[in-house]
């Protein structure tokens, strides 16, 4: 590949870098500045700017809105509309969005109670990641994390186990000090 190529490709790389950046520092400045103006009682201008980025995608925006929908917090109170958002957020990974979903699923907030449903929302990014399961990185942690764990049990039984040696050989020298003493009677009265 010529060099000028591959110095247009990477200034490009580097410019679409750089406004990614960019729009997520823009992002953020609003989602803060939205917070700011819900918590301040001017819940419609937070819910523009929350639905502005949310139909970009930001999940943080999209969760915000679930958020407040499903409380009827500055809005009113809307569980098709909090699940709407809610799932929005989720189907991108936000964790908590799915384990809302699932909470949604359980208690019957909006939708009819379905177990099922509540219990694929809540291991949903468990099951997401178990291709990761055999890659040799996490077989290593895996085992490292057991004999962590064996070697702690082993220890705490070691403890265990020489409390109770202790307790057993003065529950035991205790018993021949109460019995020795009448024997050393007896043997003080033949004696005699």
């Amino acid at each position: 590949m010529p060099p000028a190529l591959i110095a247009r490709r990477s200034l490009a790389v580097i410019g679409a870098l750089l406004s990614f950046s960019a729009l997520a520092d823009l992002a953020d400045d609003d989602l803060r500045r939205a917070a700011k103006l819900h918590k301040a009682g001017d819940t419609a201008q937070a819910v523009a700017i929350w639905e502005s980025w949310a139909g970009q995608g930001n999940v943080d925006a999209a969760y915000n809105l679930a958020v407040i929908h499903q409380h009827g917090d500055g809005v009113t109170l809307d569980y098709a509309r909090a699940l709407r958002w809610y799932r929005q957020a989720a189907e991108q990974g936000d964790k908590v969005a799915q384990i809302q979903i699932g909470l949604m699923y359980q208690t019957g907030q909006g939708v009819e109670v379905n177990p099922e449903e509540a219990h694929r929302w809540y291991t949903m990014h468990r099951r997401h990641h178990l291709h990761h399961e055999h890659e040799p990185q996490m077989v290593a942690w895996r085992q490292q994390a057991l004999a962590l764990i064996d070697e702690s049990d082993r220890l705490e039984h070691l403890a265990n186990n020489r409390r109770n040696d202790a307790q057993i050989l003065a529950d035991l020298q205790a018993r021949a000090r109460q019995s020795a003493t009448p024997q050393r009677a007896r043997l003080a009265a033949n004696l005699d």
